[in-house]
């Protein structure tokens, strides 16, 4: 995305705790932060030419605190991944579901509050993985890695389909495929997930792809006008 330049962020909840006390020598002290940052969570950690590079590591990788203002002001990037702390992450291990929901309702309502922002903006609302909380399914046999327990994908936008549910088989990368379709991007590297056709299935059975391995774009849960 630098060198198509669009912009971007990685808001990675409590990075600004995390900044200044990187391994956690004040974690559970008493009158300290919490630093309950995810380092591993962030998907640029070792990506050197952002990490390594301070004047591009502060433009994109910041606070949620950030996320806040950028809402507020209107100032937004046009492609923003968020990340929760391990307090609200919903994690059984750390967090509960509810805290998680709270944190991402905070997020969907400060968007909304801001009608310029709102008018043309999608929020994608997943988990990493399952961590107790996950349903039975078709998985599809996509790569050497095989694909995870199916998790829930919340769609929020004014360009949804109300009420609809999609049965097209798609994972995290699916959400990467839509940031390459929306910005007409090339995929990542000729061999990664990103490749894979969308899902073509039979009339009985709507989960499995036929062409495997496939999965969506996800560009079939919205009414974008003009969507081709």
């Amino acid at each position: 995305m630098l060198n198509a330049k669009i912009s971007w962020k990685y808001y990675g909840d409590q990075w600004n705790n995390y900044v200044n006390d990187p391994y956690q020598l004040n974690y559970g002290a008493i009158g300290k932060d919490t630093d309950e940052y995810c380092n591993i969570c962030n998907p640029f950690q070792y990506d050197t030419s952002i990490m390594a590079d301070a004047s591009i590591r502060n433009a994109h990788i910041q606070d949620t605190a950030n996320l806040y203002e950028d809402i507020k002001n209107g100032t937004l990037p046009a492609v923003s991944f968020v990340k929760p702390s391990g307090l609200v992450d919903g994690h059984p291990a750390s967090s509960k579901l509810d805290l998680f929901e709270g944190f991402t309702k905070k997020i969907v309502d400060e968007v909304k509050k801001n009608p310029r922002l709102w008018k043309d903006t999608a929020i994608f609302i997943t988990f990493d993985e399952g961590g107790g909380y996950y349903d039975s399914g078709y998985v599809q046999p996509l790569d050497f890695f095989g694909d995870g327990t199916r998790i829930p994908l919340l769609v929020v936008s004014p360009y949804t389909k109300a009420g609809h549910i999609s049965h097209e088989y798609s994972d995290h990368v699916s959400i990467l495929k839509f940031i390459e379709r929306n910005w007409g991007l090339d995929t990542v590297t000729r061999r990664s997930r990103d490749n894979f056709p969308n899902p073509v299935t039979a009339a009985d059975n709507p989960y499995a792809p036929v062409n495997s391995p496939a999965i969506d774009d996800l560009f079939s849960l919205f009414d974008f006008p003009n969507n081709d």
